[in-house]
């Protein structure tokens, strides 16, 4: 099991899809992590707009690593919700969450995604099994 927070943003900043996505962590503190992504062209959907499985991705991402960073456990998504509330074409967009609850097999967490103005765009709920090496 990782114990080392470091270590754990390594993981996920050499990720290979996180990289090819182009997700950018630029807060990383125990209950405060903050992801960030640059709106590209190939992300939009045959409407203009950004496509919904970024968002999920995103949330899914940062659930993630929020669970990731508390536990100190590997973690594996068992089911992940999306509300998708708002659009955009171009800019910035940034995610948050936070951990509701956790067991010692699973956690439950919610997150946000606001565009750089503060206006929400999709909130998400996941749930995680903790992979512990135990």
């Amino acid at each position: 099991m990782t114990t080392n927070v470091e270590d754990i943003r390594n993981q996920f900043e050499s990720s290979p899809f996180f990289a090819y996505i182009g997700f950018e962590i630029i807060r990383f503190e125990e209950g405060n992590v903050r992801l960030k992504l640059n709106i590209e062209e190939h992300m939009l959907n045959v409407n203009g707009t950004l496509h919904g499985g970024i968002h999920a991705t995103m949330l899914d991402t940062i659930l993630g690593i929020v669970i990731r960073y508390l536990t100190k456990a590997r973690v594996v998504t068992t089911s992940l919700t999306v509300h998708y509330l708002g659009s955009l074409s171009a800019g910035e967009i940034f995610a948050e969450a936070k951990v509701l609850q956790q067991g010692y097999k699973t956690a439950f967490a919610e997150g946000e995604i606001k565009d750089s103005a503060g206006n929400l765009i999709a909130k998400g709920t996941g749930v995680f099994k903790l992979i512990r090496d135990e």
